[in-house]
């Protein structure tokens, strides 16, 4: 017998909307009991997704999805959601290659209006999605779900702000997960939020509104308006959100659909401008286990669905995000000037094993990095040593601090930008793809890559003693080589490379953790009586411009690669190479990056092999720039 039988009727949220309210229940409950299931196998985004169970359920059953737009911010509360859009069969498939995106995407489903994998622009999309409507003369409702620390970000206020002042009807559900905005809730809270939702109500207060418009003096109108806004606002929260222009209802138990249902058929029906529904739920409810964890099961492997233990490998060597959190660890207890920051991303990036030595020189803003990156300007102002630790990816976010705020005033703030390069299961929009462009560019900053641990250890003691200009480290997401690690970093000569090995013919420059990918194309090419100088770059920026004369002078072929996109080391390389004039005597210059594309999620060897970034491409390029390209498949097999 199923567990699940009212799930398996419903293919789509036109299913779920013909069953009876007395078995929404049911619903959500075999809803929950599916998700269990699935992560279980697929590991993956789990504890945020179990919190709005409930709320994913009401939203599909009161509102006319895909007509009425409904957007998840951030995406990875979205697997209910997947199921109930005829995604359910495929939901094994979850970031893995070919199968369903561990986030929301346009290009998956009509269910998906907008993706979604960074946090904080669902209000943004939501209300441009508002505007498009009303000019198109259209009807629908815009629903943007924000949540799970999304309401940290300065973003999702200036487009409140926006939405408040132009009163286009939009709807947004703060789903509190963290119990960082609600009071208790309970039997009066869910009825002040009905009563204030519902036709007596707000009919009520617009007739109210339009006699004291048209019987007070302007300024006791404006008095009587803002008293009204108040004593809703001391009675039930949300006074800010009505100050920004949104009429506020909540606070919700996000679990009782008793409580939810009613509320969200009143806003869809009644309410008009833009509203703000407040739906408290709790990360991971319905599962003993993730409710057990500090972190609500956020992310996990794959685990037994009976005790909640996850699968674990055992790993061969420290994770770098380990390794730069204890070097860092290891230069704090040198320099008391040396503080973190991150932007909520603490154990992702290394910070967490600082915050435990250091707690009063660690900063997690939140979901802020134009925040942290500006707040380390100003800490570095005062002499400071600030090392920012933020995704690659997510630093995207704030380039214009980056900029403006730092590398213009020279200021020593340390970046360390972990999830460099190809990240995996979560696909294009967490892939490090572009740091090296986007800061290589800017004067003055200096920009490393470490190959190994090893390296990364003497790195963040180099970036400690770099007190005149930003500095910046990348490093890719998981386990290390398994190289002998210092005991305390050495500080390098800025812009200086190493040789790895001396050889003949062909120079292969290596940027970054591909060196290991290097020396494996190597014993490759020693197949063809071939023995390349194998040399680690170190810095993109300044170039080691001695090391690379002496490869473009010495050598027939000269191969740059980088875990980026073109436009970085290897076009930097170029440039200077071009300038001195050493490409005009015969040089064969290949720099490999990344695909000019967004690689769809998979297994990070599977991607880098896909991008000809694995030592059978390097083989391939070498023997393609030597006009040995027909000699290729006896060794190549798949790449050629």
């Amino acid at each position: 017998m199923s567990k699940t039988p009212l799930l398996d009727g419903v293919n789509s949220p036109a299913d779920l909307r013909k069953l009876p309210r007395a078995q929404v229940r049911q619903f959500a409950d075999e809803l929950r009991t599916d998700l269990i299931d699935i992560v279980s196998v697929t590991g993956g985004h789990f504890g945020a997704g179990l919190g709005v169970v409930e709320l994913t359920t009401a939203l599909h059953y009161v509102f006319n999805t895909p007509a009425d737009r409904l957007i998840w911010d951030v995406g990875h509360q979205a697997y209910p959601h997947k199921i109930i859009t005829g995604r359910r069969g495929r939901m094994r498939s979850l970031r893995q290659g070919g199968g369903l995106s561990g986030f929301t995407r346009r290009s998956e489903s009509e269910y998906d209006p907008f993706g979604a994998a960074h946090s904080s622009t669902s209000i943004s999309a939501g209300l441009g999605m508002a505007v498009a409507r009303d000019l198109k003369g259209e009807k629908n409702n815009v629903i943007a779900v924000i949540g799970d620390g999304s309401m940290s970000a300065g973003m999702a206020y200036e487009a409140m702000n926006n939405a408040g002042a132009n009163k286009n009807r939009l709807i947004v559900i703060l789903n509190d997960n963290d119990m960082s905005i609600a009071p208790p809730v309970g039997a009066m809270s869910a009825y002040l939020a009905r009563l204030v939702s519902s036709r007596p109500y707000t009919g009520f207060r617009n007739v109210a509104k339009r006699l004291a418009r048209k019987m007070l003096p302007r300024g006791l109108f404006k008095v009587a308006q803002r008293t009204e806004e108040f004593a809703r606002g001391m009675a039930m929260g949300g006074t800010l959100f009505e100050e920004m222009g949104f009429y506020y209802v909540g606070p919700i138990d996000g679990h009782n659909l008793d409580h939810l249902i009613p509320v969200l058929e009143n806003v869809r029906d009644r309410i008009t401008g833009p509203v703000l529904v407040h739906v408290v739920t709790k990360k991971g409810h319905g599962y003993a286990p993730a409710e057990a964890a500090s972190d609500k099961y956020h992310a996990v492997n794959k685990f037994t669905v009976l005790t909640g233990e996850q699968k674990k490998s055992v790993p061969k060597a420290p994770a770098y995000q380990k390794v730069f959190g204890e070097s860092l660890i290891a230069e704090a207890k040198k320099d008391s000037r040396i503080v973190a920051i991150t932007a909520a991303m603490p154990s992702g990036t290394g910070v967490d094993l600082f915050e435990k030595a250091f707690p009063e020189r660690t900063f997690d803003v939140g979901i802020a990095e134009q925040h942290a990156v500006t707040f380390a300007a100003g800490l570095a102002a005062e002499g400071m040593k600030p090392f920012c630790a933020i995704y690659s990816t997510f630093l995207q976010r704030a380039y214009d601090q980056v900029v403006h705020d730092v590398a213009i005033q020279s200021l020593p703030v340390r970046f360390a930008m972990d999830r460099a390069g190809l990240v995996g299961a979560d696909g294009a929009t967490h892939a490090g793809s572009f740091d090296i462009a986007y800061l290589a560019t800017l004067p003055n900053f200096v920009v490393m890559a470490a190959a190994d641990e090893a390296e990364l250890t003497h790195m963040v003691a180099t970036m400690t003693q770099i007190n005149d200009r930003p500095s910046a480290v990348r490093y890719p997401r998981g386990e290390g080589t398994g190289v002998a690690r210092p005991a305390e970093g050495i500080p390098m000569e800025i812009g200086k490379g190493r040789v790895i090995r001396e050889g003949s013919g062909i120079a292969i420059l290596s940027f970054g953790t591909r060196l290991s990918e290097v020396m494996l194309a190597a014993e490759k090419l020693s197949a063809y009586g071939l023995t390349p100088t194998i040399a680690d770059a170190r810095f993109a920026k300044p170039l080691d411009t001695g090391l690379i004369s002496k490869l473009a002078r010495e050598h027939e072929v000269l191969i740059t690669i980088e875990e980026g996109a073109a436009g970085g080391f290897g076009s930097h390389v170029m440039q200077y190479l071009a300038w001195e004039g050493l490409l005009d005597k015969g040089l064969k210059m290949r720099p490999m990056t990344l695909p000019d594309v967004f690689q769809e999620h998979d297994t990070p060897e599977r991607m880098y092999a896909e991008a000809g970034l694995d030592a059978d491409g390097i083989v391939l390029v070498a023997l393609n720039a030597l006009g040995r390209s027909n000699e290729a498949p006896a060794v190549i097999g798949s790449i050629a």
